[in-house]
């Protein structure tokens, strides 16, 4: 099967952005499947099984270098061997980014050049506000358009009063009632799925994304489980991050769920996502006010009279907290990395120095 470019969401934008690299002979792909060491491209001539150039290994810096699921990269293909050698990675419009799980830090993108985030949330025993604020944060931060998935409404009783809490929280953001097993909700989401557009799929395991991208497709594409019994969670089926192309002609990237969501450079979004209490902190009599004991504090005012939920002002500290220390982690490890760069640049100094 061959694929158009604009089917792929080949625009001018990134057409512009490819000028340089058509003018060397390269063409265009898209990354559909992320392997080890290896991606699946959809390109002019098919499905090819693309690698990196030794050029473009020896030049990366750390994994946010190397190409994601939903890239544009830059290729010499070969047709005839079902293979592709990529030489550079266009530059992305969106990113949908985590630091990795553990110590280390360290971004792992999970999609690229996305229109819109559909942030699935089961309408069950797993249903987590707090947990909603934190995927927000990192989907505002991403580039693309937030939209709130409420999935498994045959398995909650009042799902309006569900949707209306999120509302609450997610200042501005659309939010949908879907169920898979009813087949309803479905025809709400036609308007972001353009031909084009691209869409990624994201939240925690078990929440029925593999269910809502079968339902899309209109066939059994992704393995589904039944959820078990006793806590009403889905089993995690997804393993990897796949771009699909739907029937509508827009795209869907489905992605493993997270079953952590550690943040990642997102000052931007934590603002975007906080906008209430941050405007409450800025109507604060005193400038660098700590909303303890300070009189006049607007913060503190809305906890009392409840126009402000005392769980999203902790979640709002937590998180804020979060970014401060990942930042501080983040300068060592640059301050780190520049210091091992001179060495190394001193090192090959003096080398040649010697071999004169």
């Amino acid at each position: 099967m061959t694929f158009q470019l604009q089917q792929l969401g080949f625009n001018p934008s990134i057409q512009t952005a490819f000028e340089s690299f058509a003018s060397l002979g390269y063409q265009a792909a898209r990354v559909a499947l992320e392997h080890t060491h290896l991606y699946t491209l959809y390109t002019e001539h098919g499905e090819l099984i693309g690698e990196v150039s030794g050029k473009y290994r020896y030049g990366a810096l750390g994994r946010g270098d190397y190409p994601a699921v939903g890239d544009w990269v830059a290729i010499s293909a070969r047709p005839e061997d079902g293979r592709a050698t990529i030489h550079a990675v266009l530059p992305r419009f969106s990113k949908f980014s985590r630091k990795v799980a553990g110590s280390t830090t360290d971004e792992q993108i999970v999609a690229t050049n996305i229109n819109t985030v559909f942030l699935v949330v089961a309408l069950n025993n797993d249903f987590n506000v707090r947990r909603v604020e934190r995927y927000l944060i990192m989907a505002w931060e991403s580039g693309a358009n937030p939209v709130i998935i409420l999935s498994k409404a045959d398995l909650c009783d009042d799902p309006e009063a569900k949707a209306a809490e999120l509302e609450s929280v997610a200042i501005g953001v659309p939010v949908h009632i879907v169920s898979t097993v009813s087949e309803t909700g479905f025809n709400e989401l036609k308007p972001y799925l353009a031909e084009g557009m691209t869409i990624a799929l994201l939240g925690s395991s078990g929440v029925g994304k593999s269910s809502i991208i079968n339902q899309m497709l209109g066939k059994e594409s992704q393995k589904v489980q039944e959820v078990r019994e006793g806590d009403d969670r889905g089993r995690h089926t997804t393993t990897h991050r796949e771009l699909f192309i739907l029937p509508d002609g827009a795209l869907m990237i489905d992605t493993p769920g997270m079953r952590e969501l550690q943040l990642w450079d997102a000052d931007e979004g934590f603002s975007s996502s906080f906008q209430d209490v941050e405007s409450l902190t800025e109507q604060c009599f005193y400038s660098d006010c700590k909303h303890q004991e300070e009189p006049r504090c607007a913060v503190r005012m809305a906890l009392e009279n409840g126009s402000l939920e005392q769980g999203r002002y902790d979640n709002y500290n937590k998180m804020k907290a979060e970014l401060a220390y990942l930042a501080r982690k983040e300068d060592a490890k640059l301050r780190q990395q520049e210091k091992l760069k001179w060495k190394q640049i001193t090192k090959s100094m003096r080398s040649s120095y010697k071999s004169r």
